[in-house]
């Protein structure tokens, strides 16, 4: 595992979205395992600078996204469908068929994920872009005595629900589900790029690399991968 610190976040966006680039540029068929939140917007933004300046093309690549709320159609504003439409998607030529997401609706989400790690089987992820939660969740994968490997339907903690409430009217809208990629699946990937901003991450930083592996902590589960790049800004990293 290695860890790159940044003096801004201008130029760590910078550097992962080059990541990408490169990745593209090697393997146009790449496949590529994609995050939502706040962490990967300036990240996509670069990688959408790279596309418009023809250096780049999607035309090959396939992405698999970490996870989707339960109980959200893809087309509202709040789903991370609809997120990755706005922030990527929709300003780059990925085909619409080759971007695949786990759906959080339907009667049968168990079916859906088995068919989600029957997707990822067949093509595994070769960089997947990870973020960090504050209770050290990657994908929605929560702290538990025990982690699921494979996509599964998670019950989110209340601190999660909390930190994405800023993307809501309030508290009560906010998903109390999540189908999510397993820690399992996550490790398969060829390639790891865990990307952490600000202080207010410092804590869990240290916990997730430098602290005992244990699923309370699920991205400490990353230490056992081979190839784990993590890039911090100076805040999110002055723990370590």
């Amino acid at each position: 595992m290695h860890v790159k610190t940044f003096d801004n976040t201008t130029e760590l966006d910078l550097f992962a979205a080059q990541l990408f680039a490169d990745k593209l540029k090697n393997k146009p068929n790449a496949t590529l395992g994609l995050a939502t939140g706040s962490t990967p917007v300036g990240i996509y933004g670069k990688i959408i600078e790279m596309y418009k300046s023809g250096s780049i093309s999607f035309k090959e690549a396939t992405t698999f996204n970490l996870d989707e709320y339960v109980g959200l159609d893809p087309e509202h504003e709040q789903s991370y469908a609809h997120f990755m439409k706005e922030q990527l998607f929709n300003h780059i030529d990925l085909p619409q068929h080759n971007a695949h997401l786990p759906k959080g609706i339907g009667a049968d989400l168990k079916s859906e994920c088995a068919e989600y790690d029957r997707m990822l089987a067949e093509q595994p992820i070769d960089i997947q872009l990870l973020g960090l939660g504050l209770n050290g969740h990657i994908g929605f994968n929560e702290p538990d005595q025990e982690l699921q490997g494979g996509t599964h339907v998670v019950e989110l903690e209340e601190s999660t629900r909390e930190a994405n409430a800023r993307f809501f009217d309030k508290l009560d809208e906010v998903p109390t589900q999540a189908i999510t990629m397993g820690v399992g699946s996550i490790l398969k990937a060829d390639s790891i790029l865990l990307v952490v901003k600000g202080a207010d991450k410092a804590d869990i930083v240290k916990q997730a690399l430098q602290g005992p592996i244990t699923t309370e902590v699920p991205a400490s589960l990353l230490q056992t991968h081979k190839n784990v790049l993590v890039l911090v800004d100076r805040e999110a990293g002055r723990l370590l």
